[in-house]
């Protein structure tokens, strides 16, 4: 019986050792979500056409290319997105300044920061 409330204790420690680390990687990405896209080539419907990284990369290049941070990504388009690198401390979150829905969580008045 000892033997048995000792296995569960280290298989306690070890999922929560797991999940600790998952976190910290997950909080810790240094890398945004970046495409390098032609500036030139926007499309309403479609976005930003997505093309090779040496584009962002080179000076003389054969297109206007420019990384393109976050956004949603359909075939070789890309949307929703910005130009501007997202803070250090923001990840890959896109920026909620774009028309985004603020609704307060408890208490969610008008002087409630919410979220």
């Amino acid at each position: 019986m000892d033997t048995a409330r000792r296995r569960l204790r280290s298989g306690a420690v070890l999922l929560g050792g797991m999940g600790l680390l998952a976190t910290a990687l997950t909080a810790c990405s240094s890398a945004p979500d970046k495409r390098c896209v032609d500036r030139d080539s926007y499309r309403l419907a479609k976005g930003y056409k997505i093309v090779a990284d040496k584009n962002c990369k080179a000076t003389k290049a054969l297109v206007n290319g420019a990384w393109y941070y976050g956004g949603k990504e359909k075939g070789s388009w890309v949307n929703s997105g910005s130009f501007t690198k997202p803070s250090k401390g923001s990840g890959s979150h896109s920026g909620s300044s774009h028309g985004g829905v603020h609704r307060g969580g408890f208490g969610g008045g008008h002087g409630s920061s919410g979220g």
